[in-house]
């Protein structure tokens, strides 16, 4: 397989100082199975960009193979899906491309449709499927996991485990578990490439951490230690200077004090080195400051609850009947297909006047806090938004700095905000919320693993009562005490 190779890289945004990559080098195999990791705001799909030529930059980015980018852009979606998919891949075959959406799981019928009507589940496969039929490509996959339920994200990583020579952008721990041979990982100090899954990176990686964390400990101690010495040394080479006045061997006197003075010498020496040493040490570190939450206690023990709830979209169903109830200190995680009604009960809970049948139950007085999925209205600047939204501004930038936000971005417009960035914004603020009950509709799309991470520890720490919809498997396991599934309506 033929090598894509970047040397001395270096870019920036026009109008920024900070550089996104500054003279990184490194080398990928066209044969392999990807997995591109890094924190918000790093460069990932910069990165891809500057893969497909949408940026100048230095240095060199050299390749043998072209490019294709997921998602696709359809500029026609209102055309069969079939013509859709011609235009991704001029020269796939049909038997090929049948192939390839029974692997997936897609009906044959899905390709007669218009592109518009199917689900985003739908859309990510037919085009995942099309674009790997491009022979002699490397495709670049960016974040294809935000569209999918538990089970498609389970199906599509099956998938990807049967292909080579792709990209793969994700902070799902499992979905890259299961089709990963190799992590690019951006760090704080540069660019790493290993071979393995992404628990075997974030397990090296975490050794790494802990044995440069164990040897700086140790060279602080030795610079203590120096520094004791050097004052010793220091005190005895004044103390021989002062006494060659009368002395009778002068010259006895001045050798001994230039042996205490190389003496010296050698320990500032070997005391700059350590420096040197402690200062190359957890360049690369990542730290997820503990994140805190205040919920509200309520007097009554069930907080919301439905009883053969179904509700219509046209006078068409939605989902099929559903009956819950949720006590305080829950927190139970809504699991089911694409299109099966969980974000519409999350909005029913939450008090949008939906048209429904059955019964729904809410509390006295009840607080909400509510994340949604859409984070299109975030324009603006932070201060405003926290304005309008009555929280405290300190706390909710505070916040956001734990989950490393970086400082310059507090003063830039939100629509500019990268994907996960805006997500961080909605949660920031449902944690400055003081509230008896916490919806959140998909809240970690875009969001790296770390923040994924903290997250799971306030909800173990805080236990807020919480219903939430969210396909990360390896979160779901972490932050539900409850897993309730809903049903597609028959």
């Amino acid at each position: 397989m033929s090598l894509i190779q970047v040397e001395n890289l270096t870019f920036a945004y026009p109008g920024s100082f900070d550089n996104v990559f500054d003279h990184v080098s490194f080398q990928l195999d066209t044969g392999w199975k990807l997995g591109f990791v890094g924190r918000n705001g790093r460069g990932k799909t910069t990165f891809c960009r500057l893969l497909l030529g949408r940026y100048e930059y230095s240095g060199t980015i050299s390749s043998s193979v072209a490019f294709d980018y997921f998602p696709y852009p359809v500029a026609h979606p209102e055309r069969p899906t079939r013509e859709v998919l011609q235009e991704a891949a001029p020269q796939a075959e049909s038997w090929e491309l049948l192939r390839e959406l029974a692997l997936l799981e897609v009906d044959e019928e899905a390709l007669y449709r218009p592109y518009e009507t199917l689900s985003g589940g739908e859309r990510t496969k037919v085009l995942l499927a099309a674009l790997f039929l491009n022979e002699g490509r490397f495709l670049l996959i960016d974040e294809p996991t935000n569209h999918l339920d538990t089970q498609a994200r389970a199906r599509v990583s099956a998938y990807l485990r049967r292909k080579k020579g792709f990209l793969l952008v994700s902070h799902d721990r499992a979905f890259l578990d299961g089709c990963v041979d190799h992590i690019l990982s951006l760090n704080r100090a540069g660019v790493q490439v290993q071979s393995g899954n992404f628990s075997s990176w974030m397990e090296n990686f975490q050794r790494q951490q802990a044995s440069e964390l164990q040897q700086r400990e140790t060279l602080q101690k030795d610079i203590r230690r120096l520094k004791q010495a050097a004052r010793r040394t220091s005190d005895w080479s004044d103390r021989v200077e002062a006494s060659k006045a009368g002395a009778y061997d002068k010259g006895f006197v001045g050798h001994k004090s230039a042996k205490m003075m190389k003496r010296a010498k050698a320990i500032e020496r070997r005391q700059q080195k350590a420096l040197e040493e402690k200062e190359g040490l957890l360049k690369n570190r990542e730290t997820a400051e503990s994140l805190k939450l205040s919920p509200l206690t309520h007097c009554a023990s069930a907080l919301v609850s439905c009883e053969d709830v179904e509700i219509f979209y046209g006078g068409a169903p939605a989902c099929g009947p559903v009956s819950l109830t949720l006590r305080q200190g829950e927190r139970v995680a809504l699991e089911g297909r694409n299109g099966s009604g969980k974000s519409s009960l999350l909005k029913l809970l939450l008090g949008e006047p939906l048209e429904h049948s059955g019964r729904v139950f809410r509390a006295s007085g009840l607080q909400i806090s509510y994340v949604p999925q859409d984070t299109a209205h975030l324009r603006g600047s932070l201060t405003d938004y926290a304005r309008e939204q009555a929280i405290d501004e300190s706390l909710f930038k505070a916040i956001l700095r734990k989950m490393d936000f970086p400082r310059v971005q507090f003063e830039k417009d939100m629509a500019d905000f990268s994907g996960g960035q805006k997500k961080k914004v909605l949660i920031a603020r449902s944690l400055c919320q003081r509230a008896h009950l916490y919806l959140w509709d998909e809240p970690l799309n875009f969001i790296d693993v770390y923040s994924r991470m903290q997250i799971e520890s306030l909800l173990r720490d805080f236990s807020p009562t919480m219903l939430f919809v969210e396909h990360d498997r390896a979160f779901q396991e972490a932050a539900a005490t409850r897993i309730v599934r809903i049903g597609e309506k028959k």
